[in-house]
């Protein structure tokens, strides 16, 4: 909550009414984009989870179940990026975009070899579908 009420009964009131924070005017913008990012930090989970892969982004490791994986960073940002949205169908363009940059100019064909390195590392049964004319799939199973 950002207020120009700074008193303690209006402070209580606000928190009490479900706000998270409570930042009274003026502030310092250095300190408010601070308790901005506290506050993603706090409501981001570092581990997703889809069928028995699990991926920790905030130690950067993945697991296929007791296996540890050993991912490339753009392996690991694919991968991610996949059981995030697992049972979601993902265009080539999306992934492209998250993973890589918006910027980039070269071959989506570069998209394809780390899919199948990946597909590889994560052995079967098979968790990652091409979905014609799309992109890919992670199955949730």
């Amino acid at each position: 909550m950002l207020t120009a009420r700074d008193g303690e009964l209006e402070t209580i009131a606000g928190l009490d009414a479900g706000a998270d924070d409570y930042v009274t005017k003026p502030f310092r913008l250095a300190v408010l984009l601070a308790r901005v990012r506290a506050m993603l930090r706090r409501s981001a989970p570092s581990e997703l989870t889809a069928a028995d892969v699990r991926v920790d982004e905030s130690s950067r490791r993945a697991w296929r179940g007791e296996r540890e994986l050993d991912l490339s960073p753009k392996e690991f940002d694919l991968l991610a990026l996949l059981v995030r949205e697992a049972g979601n169908a993902l265009a080539r363009e999306r992934i492209m975009d998250v993973v890589w940059d918006v910027n980039w100019f070269g071959s989506t064909k570069t998209l394809d070899m780390h899919m199948s390195w990946l597909r590889r590392k994560l052995g079967d049964p098979p968790l990652i579908s091409t979905v014609r004319r799309i992109g890919f799939r992670f199955e949730r199973r």
